[in-house]
């Protein structure tokens, strides 16, 4: 017992808890609609092209959440506007704008005498998360779920069966530029745990997970959430405890629940083959 309350006597422990269950719980619900859309992708290529815009604005002391949301969303509408046009594929979009933003924030990192200065935005710091920060944590996350919770029709319909969305007259496209940004904010708040790199795992990770346990969306939501809070959870124990990095465990942890749901849902569909096949007399 006093093994599992000891990390809670520390504040900046506290603080960092209580950031890992915003941040899990805002991209993991948000990472449903990531996955049922396959747009698993998209998700990396926007965690990775904050890059420059929070070298930007460490460069020039500014507030580098604002600075990774604005690369973030460049990058977002510029990927729904080039992926408009008939002569450029989505995957290509992509991919030029992801290696081109990410090129040009290793150039901007260049030009600092040392990559350490860059190391927590990499590579995440929510132990250094204040209360400042887990305030403008939990805005974002209030913005993303509330705007999921208004729009969760319109959403859910648009991922499941956009060709119906479309003859109702509901805009499928305009609902992904919703996704885009949503997608931009969850980015934001996700790099202070979890750093540029291993973002896109806290978006898609939880929710392939959860996606492996049921069908049905609202449970899937649910159970993602779940996961991503209790790998925060673990993660933060094991990086105490452990002296290794905070994100990198929290990000292992929701891999190690995949590979669990993962190998028990194969054991079930592989028993349920055998039981369906006719015996020999």
């Amino acid at each position: 017992m006093n093994a599992l309350l000891e990390p809670w006597q520390y504040p900046f422990m506290r603080t960092a808890f209580a950031a890992s269950l915003l941040v899990g719980t805002t991209c993991s619900i948000l990472g449903v609609f990531v996955v049922q859309r396959r747009m698993a992708f998209i998700g990396d290529a926007i965690a990775h092209t904050t890059l420059p815009g929070l070298v930007i604005a460490w460069l020039n002391q500014w507030n580098m959440s604002v600075g990774a949301f604005v690369a973030a969303t460049i990058t977002a509408l510029g990927i729904g506007c080039l992926s408009r046009q008939e002569h450029l594929r989505e995957d290509a979009a992509i991919g030029i704008l992801y290696t081109g933003m990410f090129a040009l924030g290793i150039t901007l990192m260049s030009t600092v005498k040392s990559y350490r200065d860059f190391s927590h935005m990499l590579f995440g710091n929510i132990l250094g998360v204040s209360d400042t920060d887990l305030i403008g944590i939990a805005l974002v996350a209030l913005i993303v779920l509330g705007t999921l919770g208004l729009l969760h029709k319109e959403m859910v319909l648009t991922s499941v069966d956009p060709a119906h969305s479309q003859v109702i007259g509901l805009s499928s496209s305009r609902m992904r530029y919703v996704l885009l940004l949503l997608l931009s904010l969850a980015v934001v708040t996700g790099i202070q745990a979890a750093g540029v790199v291993l973002t896109s795992a806290l978006l898609v990770t939880p929710a392939a997970t959860a996606a492996l346990l049921t069908h049905r969306l609202l449970p899937m939501m649910l159970f993602a959430a779940l996961i991503a809070c209790a790998s925060g959870i673990a993660g933060l124990y094991a990086s105490y405890y452990a002296g290794v990095s905070s994100g990198g465990a929290i990000v292992l942890t929701c891999t190690l629940c995949f590979a669990v749901a993962f190998v028990a849902r194969s054991l079930v569909n592989s028993r349920r083959t055998g039981l369906d096949q006719p015996r020999t007399p």
